[in-house]
């Protein structure tokens, strides 16, 4: 492909597979996948990172998995899994929206990924929904099959509907709260796994926080919205002096922090504490952790979590194996690798920082430059500093002066 990025930029130009395999350092086997039962969705969202940027090639998918091609999917993954002796796998059902495959096509994909993967593994079940299409069939069968239920919305009514809105301009909200209802107040909220907001600085942080908890989440996660050093974020902070995702953040961290009980975990502000504290990272977004995740398309081809969609076309594709298992193949694919060797990933400069074991250079998404590649500082390098020290500075005052030290 003439002027590809992808083979002149790192990982694909620079990365030392060859040096890696010398020093006899291996890959880890993928323990958890995105399974895309459907590539279409009833929402647009404008800042969508899979429709609305670099990468367009979900025009190019089927709408729709079929059952011979998740069979076939379900087969890739318990071969994995045998080979590795991987005593569990998660499958996230995604999209698009996956709702939109219908009731019995949900129930057949979950009895298949059981039936297929039992013998070999345990297999956890979750999901990732818009939440429209919530109803009690749908809570129905995933009762019946154990599938956790992650839910998308934005805050309160106001902030959910600047962005999440349907083709024809109304928002989603009351449809989306409507939905959560069903699942939190009803028989099925041992479903319930939490909710994931995309963060919009123009959006008041508490009322946003105040939004989320309205639905008595068990957990929540902020996402910073998916941009590079070529496409910069919205609101950026890489203006000098400016840290508004930071700002933002802090705000809704005081208050979280600050409440006299625990209200719901929010998956940052745990991951960061964790690793300020020593131990390990299980995000993208911070930390230095090996990344054991792939992704499924509706036609059965194998990438690499969507976000990198959003730095060029064809950024999250893994080149299919001429034999053998596809994922097994895959891990020494350099994107995989890149995101699995930690510290050695790390730009000189990040490499130098005092919080790289913290931060890790943050979502590998955002560190993304044309001519360069991934090895760059993430873009929301200053907001990640400003909170990370914050984050820190509340900890350590609450340390016995021992453990502080």
């Amino acid at each position: 492909m003439m002027g590809s990025p992808e083979k002149a930029q790192w990982p694909a130009a620079g990365l030392d597979l060859a040096r890696l395999r010398r020093i006899g350092w291996q890959p880890l086997p993928f323990v958890e996948f995105v399974v895309k039962i459907n590539s279409r969705c009833n929402l647009a969202c404008d800042y969508c990172y899979v429709y609305e940027m670099a990468d367009q090639s979900w025009r190019d998918q089927p709408k729709s998995m079929s059952a011979r091609v998740f069979a076939e999917s379900c087969r890739t993954i318990a071969e994995h899994a045998r080979r590795f002796a991987l005593p569990a796998v998660n499958i996230v059902f995604h999209g698009g929206e996956p709702l939109l495959v219908g009731h019995r096509a949900l129930d057949g994909f979950a009895r298949q990924a059981h039936e297929t993967l039992e013998p070999i593994t345990a297999v956890r079940l979750g999901m990732q929904t818009n939440g429209v299409l919530i109803d009690d069939a749908f809570l129905r069968i995933c009762a019946r099959w154990g599938i956790r239920i992650g839910v998308s919305i934005d805050g309160d009514e106001a902030g959910h509907d600047r962005h999440r809105r349907y083709r024809r301009g109304a928002g989603s909200y009351t449809d989306v709260a409507r939905g959560l209802d069903r699942l939190v107040h009803g028989t099925y909220s041992d479903l319930y796994s939490g909710l994931l907001c995309t963060i919009d600085v123009d959006n008041d942080p508490l009322d946003t926080y105040e939004g989320l908890l309205h639905f008595n989440p068990p957990a929540m996660d902020f996402l910073l919205p998916h941009g590079n050093w070529t496409t910069p974020p919205p609101s950026t902070g890489t203006a000098a002096g400016r840290t508004p995702y930071a700002d933002w953040l802090i705000a809704i961290f005081d208050r979280w922090y600050d409440a006299p009980r625990l209200e719901t975990r929010v998956r940052l502000f745990d991951e960061v504490i964790q690793l300020l504290l020593g131990g390990p990272s299980h995000s993208e977004s911070v930390g230095l952790s090996p990344i054991r995740l792939a992704v499924f398309e509706t036609d059965g081809s194998l990438e690499q979590v969507d976000a990198l969609k959003s730095a060029f076309a064809g950024a999250a594709r893994i080149e299919a194996a001429a034999a053998g298992n596809p994922l097994d193949d895959a891990l020494w694919h350099p994107a995989v690798v890149a995101r699995q060797i930690g510290i050695e990933a790390l730009s000189d400069v990040c490499r130098c920082c005092p919080i790289h074991n913290v931060c890790g250079g943050g979502h590998y998404a955002h560190r993304y430059r044309a001519g360069t590649g991934f090895r760059n500082p993430s873009v929301y390098c200053a907001d990640l500093m400003k909170l990370i020290r914050h984050v820190e500075a509340r900890v350590r005052a609450d340390l016995p002066t021992s453990a502080a030290g």
